[in-house]
């Protein structure tokens, strides 16, 4: 039984039923092609046996309207070798035989020929042989049987059928054995691929399928699968991450939040303290909304639920007007605010989500360069940079600040990260991943680089044919 369930989950494959429907084709059509061949072989044998008999009477016709009857029945001795192929008949009008090796005229000869069975003179009568003759009617009674002895031909097409059917029974054979080894090598992948979402569906995000390495149909598929199996896995980390960080940096302006509540309650000001106490919880509260306001987006973005809503627009003098929106702030801590901006550049995509991305840029440079200009002798730096590279749009912010180190820099992306031991200010943690958001919508990427000192972050748009 164990060795019934491999050979019958073998048959039931669709790979072996696919290998048995070709070689039942492929059959059928040599059988075709066998058949054909076979009757043209036999109608071009049966052609010079015909041609060869047809030319033997007319001579011997010939001979005979010369009246010489003897020299007719010499003649028709002379052919009538015991062993030889010729096979003849010579009567008179009474219908006794004057010559020939055949004792007697077939039954089976109509009068224009047909094959019969004879037995050869000191031959065995069990073993009768075959043969095809025409009659001939001399004049003055005279007939004239000429025939040849077709023996060898048929047991010619006796091997032929037997070998016909022997060669359609191996490629019958081979075709089904074939197909059964196809079928266990494709079940052996396929079961491959199972064992490996078995194990996928109890838990272990990851496993993944293995690649032979030949670069069939089944590797394509299973490194689709195993990219898209990486793309889950990166998913639910990032859930159970972003869960984790919303507990954790939720947790405490919450409890911070119930805190003044409760103090402003126990005051014993009275009045005043409570309308304190409802001030800095709504400015706590507003806080709080701006977090999940700015977490809804990055899903709406991350879903692409906002990308119908673009538009074509000068990207420069969007990032222009951001960038004049900051400055104020910017010179406040010490900064300078530096744009370096190609002119004709365009994109089309969400306007509002492009500036939001651009603001959130130029805000962590602005937030990440402030120690330095509180140390510098001179305002520090922030270059704004906007270049038409290729097909594509860069928009670069470089700060003066800590810098992220290298294996940092994509994790830094992820939303609800923030890296304690270089960015010690306050945030939330979603604005580098509402920026890599953006991008994703658009086709785009970010690109984290090495100010020295500092960071710089490029958001890389596609641009419009238009523009290209």
């Amino acid at each position: 039984m164990a060795l019934a369930s491999p050979l019958t989950r073998a048959v039931s494959t669709s790979a072996f039923r696919a290998a048995a429907v070709a070689v039942a084709a492929y059959l059928v059509c040599a059988g075709l092609v066998i058949g054909l061949l076979l009757w043209q072989t036999n109608r071009i044998l049966t052609e010079q046996v015909l041609s060869t008999l047809q030319s033997e009477a007319q001579l011997l016709e010939a001979e005979a309207r010369g009246g010489d009857l003897q020299g007719l029945e010499h003649a028709v001795e002379v052919r009538s070798r015991p062993e030889g192929p010729g096979l003849y008949f010579l009567s008179d009008r009474s219908g006794a035989k004057l010559a020939g090796n055949l004792s007697h005229v077939p039954p089976e000869i109509s009068a224009t020929g047909g094959v019969f069975q004879y037995v050869r003179a000191g031959g065995d009568p069990a073993e009768p042989r075959l043969g095809v003759a025409i009659p001939m009617d001399l004049g003055n009674g005279i007939r004239l049987v000429v025939g040849r002895d077709i023996e060898d031909q048929r047991r010619f097409a006796d091997e032929m059928g037997t070998l016909y059917i022997a060669g359609l029974g191996f490629l019958s054979l081979t075709g089904l054995i074939a197909g059964l080894v196809i079928s266990r090598v494709v079940l052996r992948r396929v079961e491959t691929i199972n064992v490996a979402t078995r194990s996928i569906m109890q838990g272990d995000l990851s496993q993944r399928i293995a690649i032979s390495g030949s670069g069939d149909e089944f590797d394509v598929l299973a490194d689709n699968l195993n990219t898209m199996l990486e793309r889950i896995e990166a998913l639910m980390n990032g859930l159970r991450e972003v869960s984790d960080n919303i507990a954790h940096d939720l947790k405490t302006p919450l409890t911070r939040l119930r805190n003044q509540a409760e103090a402003a309650l126990m005051d014993p000001r009275g009045e005043g303290a409570y309308r304190d106490g409802l001030e800095q919880t709504i400015e706590k509260a507003d806080d709080l909304i701006k977090t999940f306001n700015a977490l809804l987006l990055v899903a709406r973005l991350e879903a692409g639920v906002l990308k119908e809503n673009a538009e074509s627009f000068d990207v420069g003098r969007l990032v222009h007007d951001v960038a004049e929106l900051y400055e104020p702030v910017a010179e406040e801590r010490g900064l300078e605010l530096r744009l370096d901006i190609a002119d004709g550049a365009r994109l089309i995509a969400n306007r509002q989500l492009v500036g939001q991305a651009v603001a959130n840029l130029i805000d962590n440079a602005i937030k990440y360069s402030a120690k330095a200009a509180q140390t510098a002798s001179h305002p520090p730096t922030i270059d704004i940079a906007l270049t038409k590279r290729g097909d594509n749009v860069e928009i670069g912010v470089a700060d003066r600040g800590p810098g992220i180190a290298p294996e940092d820099r994509e994790r830094v992306l992820k939303r609800f990260v923030r890296l304690e031991k270089s960015r010690t200010e306050t945030g939330t943690g979603l604005g580098l991943s509402l920026v890599q958001a953006v991008a994703r919508l658009h086709g785009g990427a970010v690109r984290l680089e090495d100010n020295r000192p500092g960071l710089r972050i490029v958001l890389t748009l596609p641009a419009p044919p238009a523009d290209r």
